[in-house]
């Protein structure tokens, strides 16, 4: 086996649990949607008035992109699952770039690799083609996915071509990333902000009046001009091949002229020191997050403004029978009024909030694995109070977005008539808190045992409580099941009161796991990568 082959089998291993994850989302996504449209709505007629109602509507475009055809089944899982999956395919197309160079570089593996007699662009141009055999995977799994739910062979595949096409050019924008950032997490907010970018302009050419022309800007927008069962048009094909090329060509440009270890974005080591926010724990928590931080917090603000602006458009939608009943069994009443979309869709703020707590917790995590910690604890300062200090910054920091996310929207939703009081919207966000700090304590209470799978069981256990309120409300499982993610606890703020017990009693719960992490932290050895 030669050395190219060696690497890019490494790389595809190295993958495999993250990949089998992701094609089991998509080829199960690709089967369930068109299976379900056909069965929900099996006449004509049927279709047509979802057409005219719920996929007219620009508040539904936020998530799923611009209704090209809804009316057949073809076109219907085009914008559904095309809208939806082009975004998690970007992702793992950044996940993927950053975890096979930076992570690997970050590790010190690859400084090992290159000790053969092996050069740094032949190790480059074959961990891109164990990337690229991840790709071809995920192809695989949505056309059996969409073949599996009856639609045509050809269109199957195409469709699944136009989902995956949008993977290689954030494979581009994660091997740039992983060139210009010294640090796999720096790498990754990169990346995940391009993604979040992409997705911004998408949204406005979607849903903004005579903005159809910003699809041609985004490779997200790429994904939807190629029109699948449309009215096929294969020529946003070539915009995604010369971006993938161009991006890809020039990260490996970057990556020979650089030196292991480091990144593009250097920092000079003849500059004066900067001691700002170094007096204590927190104070250096939030100088090491503070990129992060801001990250997320114009994330939080530039979906919620959209939010906002599209609310008023809910007014109008004649949503079907059915799919009044599904969203009732989720207890959010009514979504026919803006106030009443507003407050759905504020559930997807209460998860990012208790991803972003995790994320946190992570960062604290990384902070071990890298062996800093043991420097920084080495000075006056205890354990106790660094992770306190760790952790009271994810709370200020989730009680940011809450705030952002609460006055944004009622901003945009103001500006577009929209009555609903600044009182009401700041509550709203308000109740995203109690969900996160429950998760904020589950977090540390997994860092503080098990250190070393803590991110993973964190991520986990919110990505599952979510998905289980989501899939189990809707599918009819008894109540009492349901109930058993905090999800299911929580009042749909603003047209629903503030459920104060159940927040009290997360709350509650996520300070005593906080209590026993920073018991059980105080006493367990500093574990490294």
């Amino acid at each position: 086996m030669s050395a190219r082959e060696a690497i890019a089998r490494r790389t595809l291993r190295d993958a495999r649990t993250r990949t089998i994850a992701f094609v089991y989302v998509f080829a199960i996504y690709a089967y369930v949607q068109p299976a379900g449209f056909r069965g929900t709505y099996p006449t004509l007629a049927d279709r047509i008035a979802f057409a005219h109602s719920f996929a007219g509507n620009a508040a539904i475009r936020v998530f799923y992109g611009y209704p090209f055809n809804p009316v057949t089944i073809g076109g219907y899982s085009a914008w559904r699952v095309g809208g939806t999956l082009a975004i998690v395919a970007a992702v793992f197309g950044v996940l993927a770039a950053v975890r096979a160079l930076r992570a690997e570089e970050d590790d010190g593996r690859t400084e090992m690799v290159l000790a053969m007699p092996i050069s740094r662009l032949t190790t480059y141009w074959s961990v891109m083609a164990g990337i690229s055999l991840t790709a071809a995977i995920l192809w695989v799994a949505l056309f059996a996915g969409f073949a599996a739910g009856g639609l045509a062979i050809g269109g199957s595949a195409y469709l699944a071509l136009a989902i995956v096409a949008v993977v290689p050019v954030f494979i581009g924008v994660g091997a740039i990333a992983s060139q210009l950032a010294p640090t796999r997490r720096l790498a990754l907010e990169l990346g995940c902000a391009f993604v979040a970018l992409s997705l911004m302009i998408r949204v406005i050419a979607d849903t903004a009046t005579g903005a159809g022309w910003l699809r041609w800007v985004t490779p997200l927008g790429w994904a939807e001009q190629l029109r699948p069962f449309t009215g096929t048009h294969p020529l946003p094909l070539l915009l995604v091949l010369a971006a993938s090329a161009g991006l890809i060509g020039l990260a490996a440009r970057m990556a020979s002229g650089r030196d292991i270890g480091t990144g593009t974005l250097r920092v000079r080591d003849t500059a004066r020191p900067r001691l700002r926010l170094l007096s204590g724990p927190l104070g250096q928590a939030l100088r090491a997050d503070r990129s992060s931080l801001i990250v997320w917090s114009v994330c939080f603000a530039l979906f919620a403004v959209v939010l906002g602006a599209v609310a008023p458009s809910i007014s109008s939608a004649g949503i079907s029978p059915a799919i009044r009943r599904s969203l009732a069994k989720l207890g959010t009443g009514s979504i026919l009024s803006p106030s009443g979309y507003i407050s759905f869709v504020f559930i997807f703020f209460i998860f990012a909030v208790a991803m972003f707590v995790c994320a946190q917790v992570g960062s604290a995590r990384h902070e071990e694995s890298e062996e800093r910690l043991e420097t920084l604890l080495a000075l006056p300062v205890g354990r106790t109070g660094w992770l306190s200090g760790r952790l009271l910054l994810s709370a200020a920091g989730a009680i940011g977005l809450a705030l952002i996310a609460g006055v944004v929207t009622w901003a945009g939703a103001s500006a577009e008539g929209v009555n609903v009081s600044l009182a009401r919207m700041i509550e709203a966000g308000a109740n995203c808190l109690p969900v996160a700090a429950l998760f904020l304590g589950i977090a540390a209470l997994a860092y503080a045992l098990a250190p070393r799978a803590s991110t993973g069981i964190s991520y986990g256990i919110v990505s599952l409580s979510f998905l289980w309120y989501l899939v189990g409300s809707i599918a009819g499982v008894p109540k009492w099941l349901v109930k058993a993610t905090p999800f299911a606890h929580i009042g749909f703020v603003p047209t629903q009161p503030f459920r104060t017990v159940a927040a009290i009693v997360m709350v509650a719960a996520g300070l005593l796991a906080v209590g026993a992490a920073l018991t059980i932290f105080r006493r367990r050895d500093l574990l490294g990568a």
